[in-house]
């Protein structure tokens, strides 16, 4: 691979880790320099990782760096998971937004009462459109555990919406 196409490679996969981190709650700004650090680390080491690996290894990376990122600035912090409902709706009028924002709110919260992991697989799966192969890549895990996991991961998710729409007495 020359350097040209592996420089194309390399910004296509940064970009999708970027998008990702912003899903996770990170600000653009940190966003930046979470990936900016990330490919400076891709540089460093880049004659030890594998060539089949270098997704895996950079999302990681990136991964990584924002955990580090949110527990220096705040221990007890939870990451905020964000979804792109704008895409649901196709007329914005004062009711949707209104209930856009509230069903945001409902779903940040249920998520914040997931396992990490099931939050992070969640996401990936349904707010990034990852397919099940892609996701086990990314953690080296079986294809066959990511499912198990995503089908406990929806299953607690089903349960906390019963208790959270119990407690809010909808």
């Amino acid at each position: 691979m020359n350097d040209s196409m592996m420089g194309i490679k390399l910004n296509e996969i940064l970009k999708f880790v970027y998008s990702y981190l912003l899903k996770m709650g990170a600000s653009k700004e940190d966003a930046e320099d979470i990936i900016q650090d990330t490919a400076y680390k891709f540089l460093q080491y880049m004659d030890s990782i594998k060539v089949t690996n270098i997704k895996s290894w950079l999302f990681r990376v990136a991964v990584n760096q924002y955990y580090d990122l949110t527990r220096k600035n705040s221990r007890r912090r939870d990451v905020l998971l964000k979804f792109n409902l704008t895409e649901l709706l196709e007329e914005d009028t004062p009711e949707k937004a209104v209930l856009r924002s509230e069903l945001e709110e409902d779903i940040h919260e249920l998520l914040k009462r997931l396992k990490p992991k099931y939050r992070q697989l969640l996401l990936l799966k349904y707010s990034t459109g990852l397919r099940v192969q892609e996701i086990a890549d990314l953690y080296d895990m079986k294809e066959g555990s990511v499912k198990t996991v995503l089908h406990r991961a929806r299953k607690e998710f089903i349960q906390q919406y019963r208790r959270y729409d119990h407690e809010q007495g909808k």
